[in-house]
């Protein structure tokens, strides 16, 4: 395949602020701390080193031994943990919804990202430490959007009622899921090792966060991940300030609502709400609502006073759960952290939190857009090499990409531009005549040149369609590696899953190698990463 990239801002697959962000646009240099260079972090490192309490990092570290207590933990990751309590050791975060079975492959590039990350730093500062870490959103509720995966095509789904924090959900009925996942593996190696993994993952766990940490630590234990669960009384503790300082007085509300006004040119990805905490429990996730001096959990009987909501906080913290506009705050508050690495949806609403953080007097994040990758096998390449493609190519539009191939396969020009010009020259003689004589002349001209430009245009696309007809059989193979790379016309790392490259694969081993060797996190294209 050709040597070609692709940039994340010439994809066509990330917004305009993403892409503003990407290219350091001086209007959205007030949202943001720091942009993600090497250089960069050596700053991130000063300024968190003076605003971290070092008896967080205790606390912290405690409550991750508490969380692996009844997982095998690597020795890396081990190290990794207590290394947590030196003032010398930060995180690198990202964060992610408990999808099933990992879900699509971003969730696998985001957490390789991380890990990737630290590494680069650790060879640029290697007096400090760097420690990768995926929290898990244990406290979403949005079961629908994690509930299955892809696989060959089909969606594996596990059928449940959820109303409360998705972590907290007990795993019966994966059994069924398990069956219908292991008759669709089939036979061999990498078929046995992830139906093995599935099973280990979700059937022998009792919670969805438990069998998501047994899956996230499984992949990544040998390179030193911390599973990070949000929703823990010791780390919630910490909290309590700052959830306090949003009960009394609503201040990411003030602060995120004098923001908005600068990203007005985009479309803003969320809005705050007075209060930005639910009110959790194994079943309940309610929004906490202030109406008359009285704190209300929506949708239940549940109110509480000013004083009663206090105590409240102070006896159960855990009990409070930020929402995404308070998450990263909580994060930051919990963490000697760096950076966040994230999609393009995600850093857009960071990018509204920044006067939050400032207000709180937390350090704000770098913000580093996570790395994305097209896996192609080696028979694709071959094919699209024989199809005369490029990488750009294969990222466009299909139509336009359609198009633009019937013209470079036809034998002649396919475009009208130069007798559309000469039409439009003719035209501009008959105007010099009509604006000397009645003026309802003109627009008898006016509409001859529209219909004569319209028929143009007609006759433009017919001998396109009459030239498709005759390429018929090798655009058809355009348009079939391209629904294989981008699977609904979309990207493949937001549809297929990990395990659909099982067949193409010596091994999982071989092929997360293959990951850690081609993505590069602080680099913005398109990594293609061929099995």
């Amino acid at each position: 395949m050709p040597n070609d990239c692709i940039t994340y801002q010439n994809s066509g697959y990330f917004s305009k602020l993403i892409v503003d962000y990407l290219d350091q646009k001086a209007e959205l240099k007030t949202l943001y701390n720091r942009f993600p260079t090497v250089e960069n972090f050596g700053l991130q490192i000063e300024e968190k080193s003076e605003n971290f309490p070092i008896e967080n990092r205790e606390i912290l570290a405690k409550a991750l031994l508490n969380q692996y207590q009844n997982f095998e933990v690597s020795e890396t990751t081990s190290n990794n943990i207590e290394l947590l309590k030196n003032s010398n050791t930060f995180t690198i975060t990202t964060g992610h919804q408990l999808n099933l079975f990992t879900g699509p492959l971003y969730f696998i590039y985001k957490i390789i990202s991380v890990i990737n990350l630290t590494k680069e730093l650790k060879t640029a500062y290697p007096e400090n430490n760097f420690v990768p870490v995926y929290w898990m959103a244990t406290e979403d509720h949005d079961f629908d959007e994690i509930n299955y995966f892809n696989f060959k095509g089909n969606k594996i789904q596990w059928k449940k009622e959820s109303k409360g924090p998705v972590g907290r959900l007990n795993t019966s009925g994966l059994e069924e899921v398990f069956e219908q996942f292991s008759s669709e593996l089939g036979l061999g190696n990498n078929a046995n090792y992830l139906r093995e993994l599935f099973k280990k993952s979700y059937l022998e766990h009792e919670n969805l966060a438990d069998a998501t940490r047994y899956l996230a630590n499984e992949l990544f234990k040998n390179e030193g991940l911390v599973i990070l669960d949000g929703d823990d009384l010791e780390l919630k503790k910490l909290f309590i300030p700052y959830a306090k300082e949003e009960l009394l007085h609503q201040t990411s509300f003030k602060k995120v609502n004098e923001t908005l006004p600068l990203l007005k040119e985009y479309n803003v990805q969320v809005n705050p709400r007075e209060i930005n905490l639910f009110y959790i429990q194994d079943n309940l996730r309610e929004r906490i609502i202030l109406e008359n001096g009285n704190y209300k959990i929506n949708n239940t009987q549940l109110s509480f006073s000013e004083s009663e909501i206090l105590t409240e906080l102070e006896n159960n913290p855990k009990n409070f759960s930020p929402n995404v506009i308070l998450r990263p705050l909580y994060q930051e508050v919990i963490l000697p952290n760096l950076c966040y690495i994230g999609g393009g949806g995600e850093l857009a609403y960071w990018l509204e939190l920044k006067s939050n953080f400032e207000e709180n007097n937390i350090t704000f994040p770098i913000l580093l857009l996570r790395n994305s990758a097209l896996v192609a096998t080696k028979k694709q390449v071959e094919k699209l090499e024989k199809l005369g493609l490029n990488w750009s190519d294969i990222f466009q539009n299909q139509q336009t990409l359609v198009n633009e191939k019937t013209k470079e396969f036809s034998d002649f020009i396919i475009d009208f531009s130069e007798q559309k010009a000469f039409l439009k020259n003719q035209f501009e003689a008959l105007y010099t005549i009509a604006n000397k004589t009645d003026k309802s002349f003109i627009g008898a001209v006016k509409a001859q040149e529209v219909k004569q430009l319209k028929g143009l245009e007609n006759l433009e696309k017919k001998l396109l369609k009459a030239e498709k007809r005759i390429h018929t059989e090798k655009l058809e193979r355009i348009i079939q590696l391209q629904n294989e790379l981008f699977p609904n016309q979309s990207l493949q790392e937001r549809k297929s899953n990990f395990a659909d490259f099982y067949n193409e694969i010596t091994n999982f081993e071989a092929f997360f190698s293959l990951l850690y060797s081609d993505l590069q996190p602080l680099k913005q294209n398109f990594s293609l990463v061929i099995v």
